[in-house]
């Protein structure tokens, strides 16, 4: 009995052993990994490219199929349906899937399409489904409905002396100079990194976009632009039209303003400062309007409630009357607010250079929050001076 048991005992060892040794010199299937694909959209056809690598070169020719599918995407639409299968010849350890995607410069939100794989043949895979990602957001085209409210270009007892009609198809450095940074929150403990990227302002269709991105950049968790005209079109009295579209949501500051070109040798307030338009963007039916001057700091000003909807709905004119005596803030025409700034020392008898910025965050509208809305976008149609 003893002998019978002994021999099993010898018997299941041997087979074990044997397995073992099997198994030990079976080959390991060389291990394909597929990156997934992040491009931007170009203007016209581009190829979107799939890198495909091994752990290890093929002794043999290598194969998996693979077959795209719509997301977001839509096959035959944004990218062409594609399929097959990709072989890895011997002693390669590197090749590459390219998908076609068509060419869009629309700016709009980023789409996805997915890229399936099976069927290995002398390889083993580590994942069968891999993401392409087109990135339409920083495209130079957005169609805007250009509905809304309108001056002329002619007034009475006015000239047309400079204007900005957004009708190039960059911004115009003659006119404008970016300001950049954080600059430890703008003096308003503001939120956003200003940048001169064209992800931050572009021109498109006779319309200057300024957005506002939440992005990790410089040290700051949003992105905006800021523009400036000082030392190149500064002003003194006249008429102001800046016809624009506002941006909108909680955390949002978008402002139309100026400041005394003196303000590197005054300081502020005392070089002046005069806000054509502020909007806090969870009030988005509501502007205001105010001067600041100092040296120690005064400030005056008014606000506009639309009677019906939002300063995101449409284009709305914001406008200023300014002149030795007064200045005088409009929308669409309608006057609600006037102030007396006739004096000898008045700073408002100087000239001034315009701004153009949407902050996000700030002491005034505060932080963003989840439902604030995101890119938010202000968009200026022209900016007109008569005198």
């Amino acid at each position: 009995m003893k002998s019978k048991i002994l021999s099993i005992l010898i018997l299941v060892i041997a087979s074990s052993l044997f397995n073992q040794c099997v198994k030990a010199d079976a080959p390991v299937l060389p291990l394909v990994s597929v990156a997934g694909a992040t491009q931007e959209r170009k203007v016209t056809v581009s190829e979107f490219e799939f890198n495909v690598s091994l752990d290890k070169a093929v002794t043999s020719d290598a194969s998996f199929d693979y077959a795209t599918s719509s997301g977001t995407a839509e096959a035959d639409k944004d990218f062409t349906s594609s399929s097959g299968t990709l072989i890895i010849p011997a002693g390669k350890q590197s090749t590459s899937i390219k998908i076609q995607v068509k060419g869009d410069s629309t700016r709009k939100v980023n789409q996805t399409f997915f890229l399936d794989i099976s069927n290995p043949k002398n390889c083993s895979l580590n994942m069968n489904r891999l993401l392409g990602t087109i990135v339409n957001e920083n495209g130079s085209y957005l169609p805007i409905d250009n509905v809304g409210f309108s001056t002329p270009k002619a007034y009475a007892g006015y000239t047309l002396i400079w204007s900005d009609e957004f009708d190039k198809t960059s911004v115009n450095t003659d006119n404008w100079t970016y300001e950049s940074g954080n600059n430890n929150g703008w003096g308003n403990h503001e939120l956003e990194n200003y940048t001169s990227r064209t992800q931050n302002s572009f021109v498109s269709q006779g319309n200057l976009i300024i957005e506002a991105r939440p992005e990790s950049f410089g040290g700051s968790n949003y992105t905006s632009a800021r523009m400036v005209t000082k030392e190149k079109k500064t002003f003194k009295f006249g008429r102001v039209d800046i016809r624009a579209k506002l941006p909108k949501g909680k955390g949002i500051w978008p402002a139309l303003w100026m400041l005394g070109n003196n303000i590197n040798e005054a300081g502020w307030p005392t070089c002046g400062e005069i806000d054509i338009m502020e909007l806090i963007g969870n009030e988005s039916g509501k502007v205001y309007g105010t001067l600041h001057w100092g040296p120690v700091h005064q400030s005056a000003g008014g606000n506009y409630s639309l009677p019906n909807g939002i300063f995101n709905d449409e284009f709305h004119v914001f406008s200023l009357v300014w002149d030795v005596g007064s200045i005088k803030l409009y929308i669409d025409n309608s006057l609600y607010f006037t102030h007396d700034v006739s004096g000898s020392n008045s700073p408002f008898a100087r000239n001034f250079f315009f701004i153009f910025n949407v902050a996000v965050g700030g002491d005034w509208p505060g932080a963003p929050d989840g439902t604030t809305p995101f890119p938010q976008r202000m968009v200026v149609d022209y900016i007109r001076v008569f005198q």
